[in-house]
């Protein structure tokens, strides 16, 4: 892995303390200003996991990527958040993130070339993200036009939310996170499920552990085929490989988002 120099800078977007990213930024030279990736963190939704456990991670993919990535918190189950509080955290990070970090490092970070990415419940925020204009009329965070996004990076996603709730993955966070099962809640599935929203913004690059323990890799694979995603099944890997700097899993995770930066196949 690169060895780079990288500088911290902390974000606001919000008044509420869990509205707030931590910028790391590559050390940069004369030259154009670099992509942004907007890096959303697991943890089922639930407050007792933050940003924290996902810091080595963000430094670490600055420094082999180029790339600047903001590693953003948000409201979760348990400090305020669940729906729709955790969506309307989501669409305002995109939102008023590249253009704060633009101006926290100026002429190094460009906010019109954004990748939205995210491990496990992250990687559904990241996918939900870039299809806020597929959201059903009056839903939270929804658009009338597709985000200006490169794509997305979606690291073991929770990318089907019903499927996850009728394996009860995660002890019943998607019931927990979004109020009830799909029976009792149907409007808030239609509006939160990237499996029920269709194709992303962007280019959609899926990277899943074949023995993922905490969702089945058959969940990737599904997602992949229904929005013509690109999957890179990783054999042996499991749920937290995918945002390990060490472990075997890393060079694919780099080259995914090269990918989606260059919007062009591998």
């Amino acid at each position: 892995m690169p060895r780079a120099r990288i500088s911290l800078k902390p974000l606001v977007y919000g008044e509420h303390p869990d509205q707030a990213a931590d910028l790391f930024l590559p050390a940069t030279g004369p030259g154009p200003a670099v992509p942004l990736v907007l890096f959303f963190h697991g943890g089922f939704w639930r407050a007792e996991h933050d940003r924290r456990h996902a810091a080595g991670f963000a430094r670490a993919l600055a420094a082999q990527s180029g790339c600047a990535v903001a590693s953003v918190e948000y409201r979760r189950v348990g400090g305020g958040g669940g729906w729709p509080v955790t969506l309307t955290d989501t669409a305002e990070a995109v939102d008023r993130l590249p253009h704060l970090a633009a101006q926290a490092a100026p002429g190094h970070v460009d906010p019109a070339r954004v990748v939205y990415a995210g491990h496990s419940a992250g990687g559904h925020l990241a996918l939900w993200a870039a299809l806020r204009h597929r959201v059903p009329d009056g839903a939270p965070g929804r658009t009338e036009t597709p985000p200006a996004v490169l794509g997305v990076l979606a690291l073991a996603p929770t990318a089907d939310l019903a499927w996850a709730d009728e394996l009860g993955s995660g002890r019943g966070a998607v019931a927990a996170f979004l109020g009830g099962g799909r029976e009792q809640v149907p409007d808030r599935y239609a509006a939160a499920d990237p499996a029920a929203l269709g194709v992303p913004a962007g280019r959609t690059v899926v990277v899943h552990g074949s023995l993922d323990e905490a969702l089945p890799v058959a969940m990737a694979r599904r997602y992949a085929a229904r929005v013509g995603a690109t999957l890179h099944e990783l054999p042996g890997a499991g749920h937290f490989d995918v945002i390990d700097p060490d472990s075997a899993a890393w060079p694919v995770v780099g080259e995914a988002l090269r990918t989606v930066v260059a919007g062009a196949g591998v």
